[in-house]
């Protein structure tokens, strides 16, 4: 039998190496860090394709519907720790977050 140059595929297609928890998902995007007056936040946008939900930006209180780009934020420095911060997110415009 001819011999096979190719390393074993280990663990494809089973889906052990994925992350699947909502922390590990957004701070693998393209997240950033910002100092804003009230401390620091994650920011990690979020394209029109991507948003496929309804959100109320906090900042101008008006709705962001599907399709639009907005950016979602939360806190880098909670005092809970991540997970606590994450579940506290909120999706804002990204000109309502620019300007806050």
């Amino acid at each position: 039998m001819p011999r096979s140059n190719r390393p074993p595929q280990r663990g494809r297609g089973r889906g052990d190496d994925e992350p699947d928890d909502d922390l590990t998902r957004l701070m693998a995007g393209w997240r950033r860090t910002e100092a804003k007056r009230d401390g620091s936040w994650n920011v990690q946008p979020v394209s029109s394709l991507q948003a496929v939900k309804s959100y109320v930006c906090p900042g101008c209180s008006l709705a962001i519907d599907p399709g639009i780009a907005h950016v979602v934020a939360w806190r880098a420095d909670a005092m809970l720790g991540d997970a606590a911060a994450l579940a506290d997110r909120r999706h804002w415009h990204n000109h309502c977050w620019r300007i806050r």
